[in-house]
């Protein structure tokens, strides 16, 4: 079974709930609270999350975490690596490992893990923390979230602007023309 590890399953909750949060700063008591993640992993997760400059920190009474960028700029890729390291399914894939297998000389099936390690990559990088953030379920969203969420689906239905941590409406749409946030 491949499966995301449950730190950077956390970290890609956390990373969306400060992306939704906007430009406000939350400290870690505050976001462990809001996403329910116990408050020493919150507080490893963020300090990952520094290092590998997808968030800032600052310190003071008014102090706490915010996104290093907009959100439409990070990637869940980022997100997974920041915290587990470079994506590979197969140690033969994971630079300077090839060597803890024995027969990778000999593999006949090396050539297909890049192309599937290689397609897994592609897909973590095309899914922003932005699409994550504004793709949440409205049972999931706080009675606030929500009401913001009703205003810009009113605001898009009068031709009104939209939240630029939203992206522009051709960085919205999938290669299927579809909206990839699932608002408007």
């Amino acid at each position: 079974m491949i499966r995301l590890s449950k730190l950077a399953d956390y970290g890609i909750v956390i990373i969306t709930h400060l992306a939704r949060a906007g430009d406000r700063q939350q400290a870690a008591p505050e976001v462990a609270v809001a996403t329910q993640v116990p408050q020493p992993t919150v507080s490893k997760i963020l300090k990952h999350l520094v290092r590998a400059e997808l968030l800032v920190s600052h310190r003071g009474a008014h102090g706490g975490y915010g996104l290093a960028r907009d959100p439409g700029a990070i990637s869940v890729a980022e997100v997974i690596e920041a915290l587990d390291g470079p994506i590979a399914l197969t140690s033969c894939i994971e630079p300077g490992h090839a060597e803890l297998c024995g027969i990778e000389d000999l593999c006949p099936a090396r050539s297909n893990w890049r192309k599937i390690n290689h397609a897994i990559r592609h897909a973590l990088d095309g899914i922003s923390v932005a699409e994550m953030a504004y793709t949440i379920p409205a049972a999931f969203l706080s009675a606030e979230e929500r009401s913001a969420a009703e205003r810009v689906g009113a605001g898009r239905a009068a031709g009104g602007p939209v939240p630029e941590s939203m992206g522009r409406s051709s960085e919205r749409q999938g290669s299927d023309g579809k909206n990839r946030f699932g608002v408007g």
